[in-house]
């Protein structure tokens, strides 16, 4: 496969699935046979993932996926990448396709969907209380202008954030409504039926996520801050889905600019300024033997799986 052959899909639907077990093996089938790799997850709830591949291939899974009970609005966005971003193809069952902890909870009953083209005016407006739903590393990375960070470390922790702060949120201003975003428009989406299940009448999230509005929105007209992090090899993406400057640590899998790499804490594949003082001599042995392996398999022209990032069932 040459590198400008990769396409990158990264969906979502929620569904009611009443046997995902039964769904599985056929899509893992498809999947290989395209030579796709990535991670989806099936839940009662519905699916989510990212996969890459040809185009043909990510056509086929799309054209697969789009048939299943539910699926035929699936929420996809294409990219592409310059080298495969994914070392293996993996389907999985899961409790939910995005864990928020909140078994009981209408999807359905969610927040309004608001395009791209229709969100500065949304977030610009003096009445709306606009919210981070993504997690502490993501928002580090880059945000939307004045929007709130809940500095969650996973989004189960988001719903107890809303509950404790809501009264500083809403204070003097009842009735506001709230507009939030994610990468792709799963967490928000469901964030926004959590509001709503919690007595707030107007809510709204943008379609498609951040990665909708960085490939619509021209960069002299965007309220975007930084980049955008993003869960396989590309890291980070910015305006036109142009991959970003961010790099990972290995170590501890935290997304690294230019100043964090400049920094003494730094040692490629080892350590940096997050996780440097975190680790014990036997661990950084073991990231500094990995690190050899990879720059090895490298040379040879080869990936090398212990490199890749892990798949989150919250992003």
């Amino acid at each position: 496969m040459e590198p400008t052959d990769i396409t990158v899909a990264a969906l979502y639907g929620f569904t009611a699935f009443a046997d995902c077990a039964a769904l599985r093996a056929p899509l893992a089938e498809l999947c290989a046979n395209a030579g796709l790799r990535g991670t989806l997850l099936l839940a009662p709830e519905g699916i989510n993932g990212t996969i890459a591949g040809t185009a043909g291939g990510i056509a086929a899974a799309l054209a697969h996926i789009r048939a299943l009970p539910g699926c035929g609005g699936l929420e996809v966005k294409l990219s592409s990448a310059a080298q495969m971003p994914f070392h293996r193809m993996k389907v999985r069952l899961k409790a939910e396709i995005v864990t928020m902890g909140q078994p009981d909870l209408d999807v359905e009953d969610r927040g309004t969907y608001v395009a791209p083209k229709d969100w500065n005016a949304l977030i610009d407006s003096p009445g709306t209380i606009l919210i981070d739903t993504r997690n502490d590393y993501e928002v580090a990375i880059g945000t939307f202008a004045g929007a709130l960070d809940p500095q969650t470390r996973t989004f189960r922790d988001f719903p107890a954030w809303f509950r404790a702060n809501r009264a500083a949120l809403f204070d003097g201003r009842e009735g506001a409504r709230v507009a939030m975003f994610c990468t792709g428009g799963i967490r928000c989406e469901k964030a926004t039926a959590f509001l709503k299940s919690e007595g707030v009448e107007e809510v709204f999230h943008l379609k498609g996520g951040i990665l909708k509005y960085l490939e619509d929105m021209p960069a002299e007209d965007s309220r975007w801050q930084g980049e955008c992090f993003v869960f396989d090899e590309r890291v980070s993406l910015s305006h036109g889905l142009q991959q970003g400057t961010h790099e990972l640590c290995r170590a501890c899998r935290m997304p690294l600019g230019a100043e964090d790499r400049a920094s003494s804490l730094y040692v490629p594949g080892i350590a940096c300024p997050a996780c440097s003082g975190s680790r014990d001599e036997s661990q950084r042995a073991g990231y500094a033997e990995r690190h050899r392996q990879a720059e090895l398999a490298v040379a040879r022209g080869e990936s090398h799986i212990g490199m890749a990032v892990p798949h989150r069932d919250d992003g």
